[in-house]
């Protein structure tokens, strides 16, 4: 890939992690905190994974300059 598109990918990846924790925020409001807990972990694992790829894919390229 190219350097902007590894750029647009990275932002990508990390606006998926934020519409998974906002979900996550969302749907509990909606239907409070009685659910499992296991569904929280798994978003929240989600969201981590999505941000820290689109993290590496924005850094990849800023280190290949220096």
């Amino acid at each position: 890939m190219t350097e902007q598109a590894d750029r647009e990918f990275g932002k990508w990846l990390m606006d998926i992690a934020k519409y998974v924790v906002t979900g996550i925020l969302i749907g509990s409001f909606f239907k409070s905190f009685d659910e499992p807990k296991w569904i929280y972990i798994i978003g929240g694992v989600t969201a981590l994974l999505f941000l820290f790829a689109g993290l590496l894919f924005l850094n990849s390229k800023n280190s290949n300059k220096n």
